[in-house]
């Protein structure tokens, strides 16, 4: 689950080295062999990628690295699967494509599209798959400017989002943002992506059909087993639903369809329960917020679905033997 192929780290060498930097010492402490950067068949670890890329936003004092780093990479970093969304017929068969089959470049990352029947925008989101990472705003901000140069490759140079959507706080100015993306950016937000129009999906594409057939069938032989378990999926509904203050088993269950037993079963079968599934997500979100916004606690109290702010200080005190302030403090510390 948590590796991703050489090619993500792309331009990193030649653009730590136009910062002043040697790429070198960098690349050997994050654990990233100097040989495996750019190599399309050779895999690394996702942590290693955050740390390469975060120390080198360090070392160089380019807050803005990871949108620089996206500059230096084309859909041509996704090997086939990139291959299999240009020869599509479609905008949304090419989307699907990716979402489908991104696994066999990481399957520690998704990236979804949901159309949200019903608005005049759908939404893509970009979500890492690992639990516990340690801070990773630049590779969120790399995967973001990354994808936007693949929707622009597929739906047009002119191509720009209604809004992108940030989970942490701006590492720089918020102008070089706006300009950087072409539209408004959101910070702080509950997910990491950006909204477009749902009309662009219906874009056709000049699509070779009999290369896309075979690219496809390629990637089937390859791709790791797809089809999130219902535990899995119930860990991501719920991520989303916290906000709501009203996620219960039985909601989370009836949103699954499913009995709450039959839930139940599922995630004891994976060696845990809904209380204790929340519990770490709770968690897991309150450090994110803590470590990389300035949020207020009232209004982190609502993201996590506590009713008050004392819910929040107790279960602080629970997870890190502090209150809210001071793990924000530690966090924080280098």
């Amino acid at each position: 689950m948590s590796l991703i192929r050489g090619t993500s780290l792309q331009g990193y060498p030649e653009l730590v080295r136009t910062l002043g930097t040697d790429p070198g010492p960098l690349l050997d402490a994050a654990g990233v062999p100097r040989e495996a950067v750019g190599d399309p068949g050779t895999f690394i670890r996702y942590r290693s990628l955050v740390a390469a890329v975060e120390s080198a936003a360090q070392a160089t004092g380019a807050r803005d690295f990871g949108r620089r780093l996206a500059l230096r990479q084309g859909i041509e970093i996704l090997g086939p699967v990139g291959v299999a969304a240009l020869t599509a017929p479609g905008a949304a068969e090419a989307f699907r494509a990716v979402g489908q089959y991104l696994a066999v470049y990481s399957p520690a990352i998704k990236g979804t599209i949901d159309p949200c029947p019903g608005s005049r925008y759908a939404r893509f989101e970009f979500r890492v798959e690992l639990s516990r990472l340690p801070p990773h705003q630049q590779v969120i901000e790399l995967s973001l400017g990354a994808s936007l140069r693949m929707f622009r490759l597929i739906l047009g140079a002119g191509f720009t989002p209604v809004s992108v959507h940030l989970p942490h706080d701006a590492v720089a100015p918020a102008a070089d943002y706006a300009a950087y993306f072409g539209c408004t950016v959101r910070f702080a937000e509950p997910f990491s992506g950006f909204r477009l129009r749902r009309s662009e999906l219906r874009r056709p594409l000049p699509s070779d059909g009999a290369v896309h057939d075979v690219v496809r069938e390629y990637l089937r032989s390859i791709a790791p087993p797809t089809g999130a378990t219902l535990a899995e999926a119930a860990c991501t509904l719920a991520r989303r639903l916290l906000p709501t203050g009203g996620l219960t088993l039985e909601l989370l269950a009836g949103q699954l369809s499913v009995h709450p037993r039959t839930l139940q079963r599922h995630l004891a079968a994976e060696g845990t329960s809904f209380e204790a599934m929340v519990d770490t997500l709770r968690r897991d979100e309150a450090v994110r917020y803590l470590r990389d916004t300035d949020m207020p606690l009232s209004q982190l109290s609502g993201l996590l679905g506590y009713s008050e702010q004392s819910v929040l200080t107790r279960a602080c005190h629970r997870w890190f033997a502090a209150a809210p302030s001071a793990c924000r403090q530690a966090l924080r510390r280098p």
